[in-house]
């Protein structure tokens, strides 16, 4: 009850201040708050203890900067101070009843989603605060409506993060969201492509193809923020970009579930990949070098798109494995290079019986025979982790160094599920 009445006053107080700085969207977004804290959620503690730390922050600043003022103009302060110094005071103790309840009662129902959804507004929070262009689509309609967006991202967050929780549903659930993302990525082209322009984030068109992450700046030079926002997505979770993150990922696996049982992967595969690898990245760059004109190279970029699509209509519905994602593409092949940066690990243990029921399961070709007598994922591998859930004797794990097994698969679904909903706010290249 006391954290309940210090909690809502809090969050009606930060409403106010949104609106009063003509902030509708930072109104509606504290009003969310609110709303969190009386809804019967298992996460919302962790939730509303990083809320309310960050609305202290808030009043401490916006104090410091009002007394600063009125101390330069020669204005009374003291009776300001005393008053925010209590507004700040609430806040402060509303943030630390909810951090003890949660680490009281700290279990991964609870923990993973909390911090799901905190990562997620986090992120999104800078990207909004930090980035010239209107990068939360609704900004761009109504000002300040991304706030509201941040928010019920984080709120989609922790019940995605919830939902994966459970090892047997977690591979439904990521394909789900995964196709869920596609969806909203390719939407977001049709309508501008049709003329509604507030949906490039630019105003200009590209082709939606994953190659041109890199290759797209290489025959520029210049551009580089996807591929920089790719590098810091294989600094945090590796080559799971592949499976969980790319637009068009998804499609392969669309493709690739036709077939019941995947197949193998060739033993001529990883040559192929280098020669497509240094092929296409290779041909953008003498492209912008000689100063070829753009018309030719957005020509040859549609073809390699449209041979894409074909591999995944015939190749991977015949052999049931991610043909497109583990031969053809390019920053596939990337993202599981330099993927190994990163130090999550699908594992196998010791204890593993090789029944090979783990070979039928994934659809990337990462656990063939030499894979799982050397107990680990190929380098195919993009840590999907639909095989975990398939293992009879729980042999399968997501590692990572220091951490139980347990811990480290929360943090990778905190990780992954927070950048899924960080991906799905922002407004498409």
């Amino acid at each position: 009850m006391v954290t309940t009445i210090l909690t809502i006053p809090s969050l009606l107080f930060l409403a106010a201040h949104a609106f009063r700085v003509g902030s509708p969207g930072g109104t509606i977004f504290w009003l969310v708050a609110g709303v969190v804290a009386v809804a019967p959620l298992q996460w919302k503690n962790w939730a509303l203890a990083g809320l309310l730390g960050f609305g202290t922050w808030l009043w401490g600043d916006i104090a410091f900067t009002l007394v600063q003022q009125r101390m330069a103009l020669g204005l009374p302060w003291l009776r300001l101070a005393a008053i925010l110094g209590v507004v700040n005071a609430v806040c402060l103790a509303a943030a630390l009843l909810h951090f003890n309840r949660a680490w009281r009662h700290s279990r991964p129902g609870s923990l993973v989603p909390g911090l799901a959804f905190l990562l997620t507004t986090v992120g999104l929070s800078i990207a909004k605060q930090k980035t010239a262009l209107d990068i939360i689509l609704l900004d761009r309609f109504f000002p300040s409506g991304g706030w509201l967006v941040v928010i019920l991202l984080g709120w989609y967050a922790a019940w995605i993060a919830g939902k994966m929780l459970s090892s047997e549903d977690s591979p439904q659930w990521r394909r789900r969201v995964w196709a869920i993302f596609s969806v909203v990525f390719f939407l977001q082209l049709i309508l501008g492509l049709v003329g509604f322009e507030r949906f490039l984030m630019t105003g200009k068109l590209h082709l939606p193809i994953p190659a041109l992450i890199a290759a797209g700046p290489l025959y520029r030079g210049d551009g580089f923020f996807m591929i920089i926002l790719f590098a810091v997505t294989l600094i945090l979770v590796g080559p799971a970009w592949c499976s969980h993150l790319c637009y068009i990922g998804a499609w392969d696996n669309w493709a690739a579930m036709s077939k019941k049982r995947p197949g193998t992967l060739a033993g001529w595969t990883k040559v192929v990949r280098w020669f497509l690898c240094l092929a296409v990245f290779g041909v953008a760059f003498l492209l912008g070098k000689s100063g070829q004109p753009l018309s030719l190279a957005v020509a040859l970029a549609a073809v390699f798109g449209v041979v894409g699509i074909f591999v995944m209509l015939v190749w991977s519905r015949r052999t049931g494995i991610m043909t497109h994602c583990t031969t053809y593409c390019p920053m596939g092949f990337l993202a599981n290079i330099f993927g190994k940066i990163n130090p999550w690990r699908i594992r196998i243990g010791a204890g593993c019986c090789k029944c090979g029921i783990c070979t039928g399961v994934c659809r990337y070709g990462a656990l063939a025979g030499l894979d799982i007598e050397a107990y680990q994922a190929g380098l195919s591998c993009s840590l999907c982790g639909d095989c975990i859930s398939s293992c009879p004797h729980g042999h399968l794990h997501y590692h990572f160094p220091g951490l139980g097994y347990e811990t480290a698969r929360s943090g990778f679904i905190v990780v992954i599920v927070a950048l899924h909903a960080i991906f799905l706010g922002v407004a498409r290249l």
